[in-house]
């Protein structure tokens, strides 16, 4: 059982992928990273020895700390974090090894893009984004790096800003994380990452739908499709039809995860009816 400063896998599985999952910090040691080199999604390595310098990081946050086997490390860590501010610090229960043996998603971090000297991610794609533009960033904020910048720019520029800048290019043409035959990259992300669970997968499928023009492959890819294009004539700045691109997402998410199955109607309350 859970206690108040742990958490279960299960329970933090269900808190990844949505926008109130606390900060996530991977502290094994160097050599049980070794062994497995990968982190839980949305997860950040740091070093418990170098503590002091990534600290406030931390402050006013609350925070999920990682460790191989949920014991002496990360609950050092987790007490040293409460005591300098942050808003809570719980453990993992059984760690890393406990996330795996319950077969739970885990990304190599060989497939990770490089962190910039700002400690986040950055990103470079066509200005005026519609579906799959706001989905990988949606994906990468939630399961990747929730810290990540996103930078949108003519076509012809894409390839001049990714190198003077060292941004990673996206949903471009002949760049790695772009379209695969009929695949989008969302799919690739998905693919890539390892994070193909079955609601990722069904939200996927309405990207892909909605994306391609192909409506058929499922019911929600219109209505994702409306909505995507009703947000690009809301706003002209790209950065505010992101932010409000990834509350759509989150709920197509949490519809894909939660609520598939559930149907809605408005039984009349009349006598007789």
């Amino acid at each position: 059982m859970s206690s108040y400063t742990s958490i279960s896998p299960e329970k933090l599985a269900r808190l990844i992928g949505t926008p109130k999952c606390p900060s996530l910090i991977d502290v094994r040691a160097d050599e049980d990273f070794a062994v497995n080199p990968s982190l839980i999604p949305g997860a950040t390595h740091r070093r418990h020895s170098e503590i002091e310098r990534w600290t406030s990081e931390t402050t006013g946050s609350s925070v999920i700390v990682i460790c191989d086997k949920g014991q002496k490390l990360s609950q050092g860590v987790a007490a040293w974090l409460r005591q300098a501010g942050a808003a809570s610090a719980e453990v993992l229960e059984g760690g890393y090894q406990a996330w795996i043996k319950a077969k739970l998603p885990a990304v190599q971090i060989a497939k990770l893009p490089v962190v910039g000297a700002s400690g986040r991610t950055l990103w470079v794609t066509r200005a005026r984004p519609k579906i799959d533009r706001i989905a990988c960033p949606w994906l990468i904020r939630r399961f990747i790096d929730r810290r990540a910048a996103f930078l949108f720019v003519p076509p012809s520029d894409i390839a001049g800003v990714a190198e003077q800048f060292g941004a990673t290019p996206f949903d471009v043409e002949g760049v790695f994380w772009s379209h695969r035959g009929e695949l989008c990259t969302f799919d690739i992300m998905l693919a890539e990452w390892g994070l193909a669970t079955a609601p990722l997968q069904k939200l996927a499928q309405i990207v892909r739908g909605a994306d391609t023009a192909r409506l058929d492959l499922a019911p929600e890819a219109a209505g994702l499709l409306a909505a995507s294009l009703g947000l690009s004539r809301m706003y002209t700045d790209d950065l505010e039809q992101l932010e409000a691109g990834l509350q759509l997402y989150d709920a197509f998410y949490r519809w894909c995860r939660d609520a598939s199955d559930e149907t809605h109607n408005w039984p009349s309350n009349k006598a007789g009816a």
